[in-house]
């Protein structure tokens, strides 16, 4: 059974469909990507997928379980977490606070016991503080924990909202635009960052990417979307030579030129 299985989401807007009678599964342990040109969908595909909008039609299940009318909190203690394309910090909380956010979906303490600040509360502080800091590393923030989140430069704010994402141990990860504004170095870096996330942490990754250096080289399977419909989906040497997929990001004259070069 596939960890992510939707089928048939619709998600309107007026009278523009966001998203078009998409079907999608997700096998636990995979790097996948999503694709598509600008407006293709596939923020709003995330959107419906972790409950910030509610699907006009269709079935979402995680895990076995449907996931349809439950509100973002709700999904996220089910094991999704995600990032956002526009980086949501809280910019004057520090580095640590930022990453224990991620965790609040698990305390266990009581409003009493956080209120009088109770044993039992400090002690689930102190590890929740040592957790956040494995997570500073393993993502390989290079700064102080009590550094405020908007004096980060920005390669390190978009490792910052991993932390933040992995703190709350999640089965599956999503990353919207995860190497956007990054050099090339530190795009290097976070393509070893997800696999070390998928191959040492045993998460699974579907990421909405831009970058095809990126998409090419971590994917083990894409899907491409254009005007909220799935149009493709396959491995990256398929999706490379797939002429859909090649129109719609290039336009027909990419796709004509290419068959009179394969013609002459």
């Amino acid at each position: 059974m596939a960890l992510l299985e939707i089928a048939n989401i619709t998600k309107t807007f007026g009278g523009l469909k966001a998203i078009s009678d998409v079907t999608f599964s997700l096998e636990k342990g995979r790097i996948v990507s999503i694709i598509g040109p600008n407006g293709a969908g596939k923020t709003s595909f995330f959107n419906t997928l972790t409950g910030i909008y509610k699907p006009d039609s269709g079935s979402i299940t995680f895990g076995g379980k449907s996931l349809l009318g439950l509100r973002p909190d709700q999904i996220a203690a089910r094991g999704i977490a995600r990032t956002f394309q526009n980086i949501r910090l809280f910019p004057d909380m520090t580095v640590i606070e930022n990453i224990m956010v991620g965790m609040h979906i698990h305390y266990k303490q009581s409003a009493l016991a956080i209120l009088f600040r109770l044993e039992s509360f400090k002690k689930e502080e102190k590890a929740a503080e040592q957790k956040a800091l494995r997570l500073m590393k393993y993502v390989g923030l290079q700064t102080g924990e009590n550094e405020l989140a908007k004096n980060l430069p920005y390669g390190a704010q978009r490792r910052l909202e991993i932390a933040r994402a992995l703190a709350a141990d999640p089965q599956l990860l999503l990353l919207d635009e995860p190497a956007a504004g990054m050099n090339p170095q530190e795009t290097e870096d976070i393509i070893q960052l997800f696999r070390n996330i998928r191959d040492k942490m045993g998460i699974t990754i579907l990421l909405i990417e831009h970058d095809m250096r990126v998409v090419m080289n971590i994917s083990e399977d894409i899907c491409v979307m254009d005007y909220g419909v799935k149009i493709a989906q396959g491995t990256p040497a398929e999706i490379r030579n797939n002429t859909r997929v090649i129109e719609a990001y290039l336009g027909r004259g990419a796709v004509a030129g290419q068959h009179e070069e394969k013609m002459q």
